[in-house]
């Protein structure tokens, strides 16, 4: 069954390739969109290739809505977006994909259905289906080359769609097992290579040594080390000690 979340319709218009569709359900799936309606699907319904390409959002394919034709699948509709890279010479709002699904998430919000039609891999949307959409979204792509495949299309529009509905952490760091190193922990680090650099005669001249020891602090201070990183830090100072005094 679908899942409860209220989100748009990705409508399939007369798509070609079996393999294209179960790829678009797969690129849905990728950002929890489960509603996809297919339009007039050349190969017919169902279709065995796009089962196989679908991989693990079968299912999506399963409880797909089939339609003759456009007008039936976009019906319960108050919002219809038309993707399309081409200038249609029709007087329409244009919409990067971010802002259409940013205003797709606010509709919906406000308990409104949302369509959004993807035309067939050779051409795309025809003329007749982009009069009925109320605008068009066209991804920023390389003038030279705007053609997309209908799985990369339904793909960057899920993939804002995810953007403009959850929260998405900009940045994170895998602990592999360790903390981050306490201030405690930087100062005896600090401290035990202070030692043995002034041991070693580091700090030269004498006037200079104040400097110098507040740059190495500084230094330390900047660095995000954790406990591991101090803990080897600390056994690379020991072992050039135990080395040089092996030398000497």
């Amino acid at each position: 069954m679908p899942t409860d979340q209220r989100q748009p319709a990705f409508v399939l218009v007369r798509p070609q390739m079996g393999e294209n569709i179960g790829a678009a359900a797969r690129a849905m799936l990728n950002f929890g969109l489960d509603r996809m309606r297919v339009v007039a699907p050349r190969d017919g319904w169902p279709n065995s290739r796009a089962v196989a390409m679908a991989s693990g959002a079968g299912r999506l394919l399963d409880e797909a809505q089939v339609f003759e034709d456009t007008d039936a699948a976009i019906a319960d509709a108050s919002l219809v977006l038309a993707t399309t890279a081409r200038p249609r010479g029709m007087t329409k709002p244009v919409y990067s994909p971010e802002h259409a699904m940013q205003m797709t998430a606010e509709r919906i919000a406000a308990g409104e259905k949302v369509a959004v039609l993807f035309g067939p891999e050779r051409a795309g949307l025809e003329n007749e289906d982009i009069a009925r959409a109320n605008g068009i979204i066209t991804v920023p792509v390389n003038p030279a080359f705007p053609s997309l495949n209908l799985a990369q299309c339904v793909l960057l529009t899920g993939y804002e769609w995810q953007r403009a509905t959850a929260k998405i952490v900009a940045e994170t760091v895998e602990m592999a097992g360790s903390d981050w190193a306490n201030s405690a922990e930087i100062a005896a680090l600090t401290n035990h290579y202070e030692d043995r650099l002034e041991t070693a005669g580091f700090f030269f001249p004498d006037t200079k040594a104040p400097v110098m020891k507040r740059n190495l602090r500084n230094l330390w201070s900047r660095m995000p080390l954790t406990r591991s990183d101090v803990q080897t830090l600390h056994g690379i100072m020991r072992q050039m000690v135990r080395w040089k005094e092996r030398d000497g």
